[in-house]
């Protein structure tokens, strides 16, 4: 009697690596974001005025937009691998550092050069981080699973605080404003081994099934991407394909989309602590803690955005109302954060932040990266991944600085939280009215249907 074939098993590496990119997400941004909890330590100690604060706090963010398009040029040219291992290596150092600025800075001028120094060279290393996420996305993830998976990463910032902000709050209080940097610096250096063990090509991976590889593949995922024959054949980036990514209209609204995001994200992990210890009368300690529930809400928002956006998609939605609508919704959602400049209850500032931020992880979720890998063009998704993040992040150049500027000029933080909201109703409106339909730039498949949405209505299709 002949046995039955033996089912073919299917693995889920995939899931593995989406973990380990968030893992490497979450060190990245909880890097950049302890300063807002030991800013207050540091502003006493040192004597900072709120504009010298707001100034450090947005030094990252200076090297970060810099350092994206050669980023992005070093990723394509030397493999995701690499270039992530070795500046989360960099980039954990330069965390430590900081921790030192104490025994070695000279007076407040010095102390303020050496902590913007390091935090400017913090930016300028961590610059290839997210469009190398974007890039592992693209290479392990079919087009109808990255919605999810750009979402997981992207909500990194919300672990990132939920985890570490209570964790920085009681070192701060515990030991001194100096130990949440020697802690999660020496995190990130471990994290370095875990990558460079784990982190492979999908048809290199051991660990994948043929079921799996046939699942990425087929469902088109760029495989190919980070292969050594890939990164060293001649350049196909051409001025033409440059152009592209710089007179593009849905392109240039997908920018501003996620400058606004960004504008968000800076606020809440620069001045949103610093604002309710000074304007609510929270002490350090508990101010970490109430950050919890608005990063939870975040989170939860990313992953409800990023599924909602892929399960459109499965359902037969255009995929330019797939992503536009999440975001749309959730941008209005998070300008509502606008009503805790009206409100005397820290309960209810903490309620309503939740909510803004739950709509703000709705509209990431499924409009921000998603529409990236959308839409890059094939030969230079590295290159527009850096662009599109490079623009994003010039919110953290002047959000945290203006913010800082509009509470001394003003002395109010009511109409820094209106300034924040304002970036919410722009995005949604550019999304709506001004976008266009979503299509891959340079892909002539797409690029001749890109006309049959030329209205641009919600039409459901199974255009994707």
């Amino acid at each position: 009697m002949l046995k039955a074939p033996l089912a073919e098993k299917t693995s889920y590496v995939r899931i593995w690596i989406l973990m380990l990119i968030l893992l490497l997400s979450v060190v990245a941004y909880a890097d950049r974001s302890i300063l807002s909890i030991s800013g207050s330590a540091i502003k006493q100690e040192f004597g900072l005025s709120p504009i010298q604060l707001g100034l450090i706090l947005s030094a990252f963010s200076w090297a970060y937009v810099i350092g994206q398009i050669p980023g992005g040029l070093f990723l394509d040219r030397f493999g995701t691998k690499r270039v992530y291992g070795i500046t989360l290596a960099l980039w954990s150092l330069a965390t430590i550092a900081m921790g030192f600025v104490g025994e070695f800075a000279q007076g407040l001028t010095g102390a303020l050069a050496l902590m913007f120094a390091l935090r400017f060279l913090l930016g300028l290393i961590e610059a290839p981080s997210f469009p190398a996420n974007a890039r592992v996305t693209i290479m392990w993830f079919p087009k109808a699973e990255r919605g999810r998976a750009s979402s997981l990463f992207s909500s990194s910032q919300y672990f990132a605080v939920a985890i570490f902000s209570p964790l920085s709050g009681w070192l701060v209080s515990r030991f001194g404003w100096e130990w949440p940097f020697f802690v999660l610096g020496g995190i990130g250096v471990m994290t370095v081994f875990i990558w460079m063990w784990f982190m492979k090509e999908p048809r290199q991976h051991p660990g994948v099934s043929p079921a799996e590889l046939r699942h990425i593949v087929d469902g088109g995922a760029l495989v190919e991407i980070d292969s050594h024959a890939a990164r060293t054949a001649p350049s196909r980036l051409s001025k033409a394909t440059v152009k592209k990514l710089l007179n593009n209209r849905m392109l240039w609204c997908a920018y501003i989309g996620q400058y606004c995001i960004i504008a968000l994200s800076y606020f809440f992990i620069t001045w949103f602590p610093i604002y309710l210890v000074q304007s609510r009368g929270m002490n350090i300690l508990d101010a970490g803690f109430a950050t919890i529930a608005p990063a939870l809400f975040g989170f939860l928002g990313g992953i409800s955005g990023g599924y909602i956006s892929d399960r459109l998609i499965t359902q037969g939605w255009s995929i330019s109302w797939a992503r536009k609508t999440p975001y749309i919704v959730g941008m209005l959602m998070a300008s509502t954060l606008v009503i805790a400049a009206v409100v005397s209850s820290n309960v209810w500032i903490i309620a309503i932040m939740s909510f803004a931020f739950f709509g703000k992880g709705v509209a990431a979720g499924a409009g921000t990266w998603a529409v990236i890998s959308d839409t890059a063009p094939k030969e230079a998704v590295g290159l527009a991944g850096a662009i599109f993040n490079g623009i994003g992040n010039i919110a953290g150049i002047l959000t945290p600085l203006l913010f800082g500027v509009i509470v001394a000029l003003t002395g109010s933080y009511g109409i820094g939280l209106l300034f924040v909201a304002a970036h919410c109703i722009v995005a949604a409106l550019l999304f709506l009215f001004v976008m266009g339909p979503i299509h891959r730039v340079g892909d002539a498949q797409d690029d001749a249907a890109a006309p049959r949405y030329a209205d641009d209505k919600p039409q459901v299709t199974g255009h994707a």
